[in-house]
C-alpha cells in the first residue's frame, strides 16, 4: 500500500467556520501576532495570551470537521496516510483520522512552562495559578514564532517516504512547515489544493494544481486517486 502524506493549513479548517490564520490586515482574529503568539509576549503579559487561547479553544466546541476532513480519512481505506498539520485544532481527529502530527500544538492541551515532555489534555480556560506537578505554571501546547518545532525531525522523515503528496489550504509561506516539500523523493506526485496556490509548476515539475477549497479540491482529487 502506498503511503500519502497530507500537509494541511489554515484553508483545511476555514470551511468548518475557523478564521484563517491571519487577515489581510495581518491580524490573527484582531490581535497582532506579537501581542499573543511569541514567548515575549507571554513574559510580558500572560493574562492577554491566555484569554486569547481561551477564546480559541472554547471556538473548537462549535465547529464540526467538514467534508475535507472526512474525504482524507476516506483515502484511509486505500491508502496509508498520515497528515502533517500546521492547525492547532483537533478537526483531522474528530474526523477520525488515523495518523495525525501537529507541528504547531494542539489547543486542546497544555504543557509546563519549565519541562516540554508534561502535556496534559485541557478542556476548559487555562488560568494564571494552574500548575504542574512540581509547581511550575502551565501554558498553551502551541508552538509561538520564534521556537523550535519539536515535531519537525519526525516530519521530514515521514516525507521522505512519501509516494504522494497532498497539499491543503497552505499558503506555503510559514517556515519551516514550507520546507517540508523539499524533502520529498525525486518524481514523487504533488498535488497542491488552494484557491490561491503560490508555487507552480516552474517550482516543482511533478505539481498537479487544483485551484478550488478544502473541500471541493479534496472531492476532485479523490476522483483521481480513489473511483
Amino acid at each position: 500500500m502506498k503511503n500519502i502524506v497530507v500537509l494541511t493549513g489554515a484553508g483545511m479548517s476555514a470551511e468548518s467556520g475557523i478564521k484563517t490564520f491571519r487577515d489581510a490586515g495581518g491580524l490573527w482574529e484582531g490581535f497582532e501576532i506579537e501581542k499573543v503568539a511569541t514567548p515575549g509576549a507571554f513574559e510580558k503579559n500572560p493574562k492577554l495570551v491566555f484569554d486569547f487561547y481561551n477564546q480559541r479553544r472554547k471556538q473548537l466546541f462549535d465547529v464540526k470537521p467538514n467534508k475535507a476532513h472526512h474525504y482524507l480519512k476516506d483515502l484511509e481505506n486505500y491508502y496509508n496516510v498520515t497528515i502533517i498539520t500546521q492547525n492547532v485544532d483537533d478537526l483531522h481527529e474528530r474526523a477520525k483520522s488515523s495518523h495525525v502530527i501537529h507541528l504547531h500544538g494542539e489547543l486542546r492541551k497544555v504543557r509546563s512552562t519549565k519541562d516540554e515532555t508534561f502535556v496534559l489534555d485541557w478542556e476548559t480556560d487555562l488560568h494564571l495559578g494552574d500548575i504542574d506537578t512540581k509547581g511550575n505554571q502551565l501554558r498553551p501546547h502551541i508552538v509561538w514564532f520564534g521556537e523550535p518545532v519539536p515535531m519537525l525531525d519526525k516530519a521530514i522523515k515521514i516525507v521522505e517516504e512519501a509516494d504522494l503528496l497532498i497539499i491543503i489550504g497552505t499558503s506555503m509561506k510559514v517556515y519551516p512547515a514550507a520546507s517540508l516539500i523539499n524533502f520529498i523523493k525525486f518524481e514523487t506526485p504533488i498535488y497542491y489544493i488552494d484557491p490561491k496556490p503560490t508555487i507552480s509548476k516552474n517550482n516543482y515539475k511533478n505539481l498537479t494544481l487544483i485551484k478550488n477549497g478544502a473541500v471541493n479540491g479534496t472531492k476532485e482529487l479523490l476522483k483521481k486517486l480513489v473511483y
